[in-house]
């Protein structure tokens, strides 16, 4: 069958995890032994042909394959899975009749507002921008808190400097890791394009002036120059006083754009606690 295969533990990860990037796989985790996996098995099939492409169906020996099914917590067979952009997305146990199928695929199948945001993001990795912003904002017009076409039109707003629409879009958005990024960094870069030389004669001449420190803090850190930045930003959390606090968030953010696991974050976030606490 065309858009049926067996895989093992090795082809795993480009048959299921990078292949569902593409097009949905589902997974029939089965065995040999297993009586409803020989009902089930041939229903799925015939579903899937019947789906001329629009998914993959793949079929794992729970046997032969042991670490994979503990891998995916199944603990009863027949179990299946689908797969959609390297992550599971539903399941379900047992031998269902092919309409119960037919049901489950539909619900787990890109919704097409979910292809209209997929090829949004296709637009951007091609470089249409414009192709890409009137795509996301069509999504938004029937979902407005859509978290991918919110969080890629946010994106897009960042990289050229409309921040302030980029974080009430990010606002309306259900909160996230990704959005926490973003807010982040929209924060960040909106002291792009400040005179860093000024700032830096106005400090020189008076090193406890906490308002300059701040601001070429927060002009180095829109300019990728993080760790020059968190020093400076620290400091003005040491001297205290009204610029504490917007240099505590200043530097948070720049913890937000890192990521957890960069070292400046790591060092940074415990200087800034020995300092506050």
């Amino acid at each position: 069958m065309a858009h049926v295969k067996n895989i093992d533990q090795q082809s795993f990860g480009q048959d299921v995890l990078q292949q569902s990037h593409q097009v949905p796989v589902v997974v029939d985790f089965w065995a040999e032994w297993c009586g409803p996996c020989k009902v089930l098995g041939p229903a799925l099939e015939r579903v899937t042909e019947s789906y001329q492409g629009a998914f993959e169906l793949v079929k794992v020996d729970v046997d032969a394959n042991p670490a994979l099914a503990q891998q995916f917590g199944v603990q009863g067979i027949p179990t299946v899975m689908a797969f959609r952009d390297g992550n599971p997305v539903s399941r379900f146990t047992g031998a269902l009749p092919e309409a119960s199928i037919r049901q489950w695929i539909e619900q787990m199948l890109p919704s097409e507002l979910d292809k209209l945001v997929d090829q949004a993001r296709d637009f951007v990795l091609e470089g249409n921008d414009a192709a890409a912003e009137n795509l996301f904002r069509q999504a938004l017009e029937q979902v407005a808190d859509h978290p991918e076409a919110g969080a890629g039109l946010a994106a897009l707003l960042i990289g050229r400097g409309e921040t302030d629409e980029a974080l009430i879009l990010l606002g309306k958005l259900p909160r996230s890791a990704e959005v926490e990024r973003l807010e982040a960094t929209a924060r960040v870069a909106r002291n792009g394009g400040i005179d860093i030389s000024d700032l830096e004669t106005r400090l020189a001449a008076d090193p406890a002036d906490s308002v300059a420190r701040l601001e070429l803090g927060q002009a180095l850190a829109a300019n990728g120059e993080h760790e020059a930045a968190l020093d400076h930003l620290l400091e003005v959390v040491r001297l205290g006083g009204e610029s504490q606090n917007r240099a505590r968030q200043a530097m948070v953010d720049i913890f937000g754009i890192l990521g957890d696991g960069h070292p400046l974050t790591a060092t940074y976030r415990r200087l800034l606690a020995n300092e506050l606490f």
